[in-house]
């Protein structure tokens, strides 16, 4: 975990901010000063635990996640929380391989949430929202999660050489 900054209002879009904190964090901090940390994603929260204490040293709802993205670098991820009226906090990861499965894993939650948030709705209220069926939502976060662990596998495997033939 790079580190989580806190501040007030949004001026700028979304990516703007997630880009400025990470690329301010990567460039003012060392390596070594990063508290490496388990992520565990949730279709209610996302848990962020020290991964050498086993400390929870922090636990997001999904349904206060404003903005999430990738950074520039492939490695950096970040997503800010409503915290409160007019304030925001910003999580920002270093992931190796990439952060291509924690994107899409956090994704996947947000996805979760909102179908739990239209099935949660009364029947009969009208809406000109056009709503994908929970089976559809599914099996995309279903996809998804499993391109994310394929993608995770993939990257255990040994790299062959030119040489050899398949």
């Amino acid at each position: 975990m790079l580190g989580a900054s806190r501040g007030s209002g949004l001026q700028r879009s979304g990516m703007d901010v997630i880009n400025s904190a990470l690329e301010n964090m990567i460039l003012t901090t060392s390596k070594q000063s990063w508290t490496p940390v388990i992520i565990n994603v949730a279709s209610a929260t996302l848990t962020i635990i020290n991964e050498e204490s086993e400390e929870v040293l922090s636990e997001c709802r999904v349904r206060f996640l404003s903005f999430m993205g990738v950074g520039r670098d492939v490695h950096s991820f970040a997503f800010i929380m409503a915290a409160g009226p007019d304030q925001f906090d910003c999580h920002m990861f270093w992931c190796e391989p990439n952060a291509a499965g924690l994107s899409e894993a956090v994704q996947a939650a947000c996805m979760l949430r909102y179908q739990k948030c239209l099935d949660a709705r009364p029947p009969g209220l009208g809406s000109t929202l056009t709503v994908p069926c929970a089976d559809s939502v599914a099996r995309r976060v279903g996809s998804s999660v499993k391109k994310g662990v394929q993608s995770l596998l993939g990257s255990f495997k040994p790299k062959r050489s030119g040489s050899q033939t398949p």
